[in-house]
């Protein structure tokens, strides 16, 4: 049997000709050799160290958005296909890329196997031009598990031989497939296909599962749906002891339990719309659909619980202050609150191999706070291969006893408008150096450069 199996985490992410992002780019969570500092943060897998943090700096505008945007797109392209949209999602920069292919790649190591899964596609035109997977190796070679070239059938690797129940599978799938130029064959393959434990195609559904369920991408204006392994009431000891340590004024957080009726009419159609789906999608042909999750929107948070087929059970919170009986609502609560319980899930998950990519952590949340949940993620998730990639414009956390240099990044709009993104690690900072000081003095670049003008009258 052919299988990725093991616990996977990111090695690399690239792009090219895609939003701000003109030429190759790419960031890469790969750690340097020679680096000392927080060995912690690294987790080697075979010969090579993998970082589990990467923070990323810039100026408004430079492109840190659309970092995390490369992320969504990446897993939208793979639910439902070439957005409409993504016909203006070329780097408009140059009118050059309009007939320019752009590309997306992301490399996994799964167990100790390292895999490069991408496509590329004319983004004007809304149709994918090629699509790929490898398996590769430490030497530079790479073997291939399947490929498509533009309308061409898509053509599998050696993972199984001619004449097999699997091999005659695929390619009745990939005769179904051929010409179809605007969707992903890796997400076709994922659509009602069955696979037995057995197969050696199995690795189109593991690869599938974990972009789509372990990359966990949290924005800032966007309603927070998560399925996690804790629920509310199991975690809410825990919930309270944290929220006490953030000293958020809450003592105590109580749970009440409404109906799906209350919570459809304390929602905005489009986001109750939304969440049903997600609950569809997590029960649909499953023996035990059971699950546990929260869901965020501006206002609102709730859980959500689901024991075999039976009607969810949904729970919301009320909050309350010091030695008042008195609850308060979610929405009373102050902007700084709303985002740590946001991202409180990311405290309590236990899971291994899952990839938070988070866009402005530092949103509403004072400098102390930002270092305080960053210090706490990283104490809870010690010895853990999790990891946590995300933008800010914290200075304050750009210290050598918070983060190696070969973990920071940093993002800046050349003079072609274009993002380019680069490492700390590049300037060679001794160990003492007060980085943040050096960063807001430009000595790093991706700051703002202001111009003043004439403002009388």
């Amino acid at each position: 049997m052919f299988s990725i199996g093991g616990k996977i985490m990111l090695v690399r992410m690239s792009t090219e000709n895609f939003k701000s992002f003109d030429g190759p780019t790419e960031l890469s969570m790969v750690s340097a050799n020679k680096m000392r500092s927080n060995p912690g943060h690294r987790l080697r897998v075979r010969s090579t160290q993998l970082l589990k943090y990467g923070v990323v700096y810039g100026a408004n505008a430079s492109g840190k958005s659309n970092l995390v945007d490369l992320f969504i797109f990446f897993r939208e392209c793979l639910r439902t296909g070439l957005p409409l949209s993504s016909m203006q999602m070329f780097c408009r920069n140059n009118a050059d890329n309009r007939n320019r292919e752009s590309r997306f790649e992301m490399q996994f190591t799964a167990g100790r196997h390292f895999y490069a899964y991408g496509f590329s596609a004319l983004l004007s035109e809304r149709r994918i031009t090629s699509e790929w997977l490898n398996e590769l190796y430490q030497n530079g070679s790479e073997r291939l598990l399947f490929r498509r070239d533009d309308r061409e059938r898509p053509v599998l690797g050696d993972v199984t031989r001619a004449g097999s129940e699997d091999f005659v599978r695929f390619e009745v799938y990939a005769d179904d497939f051929t010409g179809n130029d605007t969707m992903l064959f890796l997400g076709e393959m994922n659509r009602g296909r069955k696979y037995g434990k057995d197969s050696k195609l199995l690795f189109f559904h593991e690869i599938y599962d974990w972009i789509m369920n372990h990359i966990c991408i949290i924005t800032p204006n966007t309603p927070r749906i998560t399925f996690a392994k804790c629920g509310m009431k199991l975690s809410l000891p825990m919930i309270n002891k944290m929220l006490m340590s953030f000293d958020t004024g809450i003592s105590k957080v109580d749970i009440k339990e409404i109906s799906i009726n209350e919570l459809r009419n304390s929602l905005p159609a489009q986001v109750f719309d939304t969440l049903i789906q997600s609950i569809n999608n997590r029960t649909f042909n499953r023996k035990d659909p059971s699950f546990k999750m929260t869901m965020r929107s501006y206002d609102s948070y709730f859980s959500i619980e689901a024991d075999g087929h039976e009607e969810p059970r949904v729970t919301t919170i009320r909050l309350s202050h010091g030695d008042s009986d008195n609850g308060f609502y979610f929405s009373e609560e102050s902007d700084g609150t709303r985002r740590i319980l946001d991202l409180m899930d990311m405290l309590l998950d236990d899971r291994d191999d899952i990839v938070y990519v988070v866009d402005e952590l530092d949103r509403s949340l004072h400098p102390k706070m930002t270092e305080h949940f960053l210090n706490t993620f990283m104490d809870m998730h010690q010895g853990q291969q999790m990891q946590l990639l995300f933008t800010t414009h914290e200075s304050s956390i750009m210290d050598q006893s918070l983060f190696r240099r070969d973990e920071i990044w940093f993002m800046e709009r050349g003079g072609d408008n274009a993002s380019r993104i680069y490492s700390l690690d590049r300037f060679k900072e001794r160990y003492d150096k007060v980085l943040s000081k050096s960063y807001l003095e430009g000595r790093y670049g991706a700051v703002p450069v202001f111009s003043s003008f004439d403002f009388k009258k």
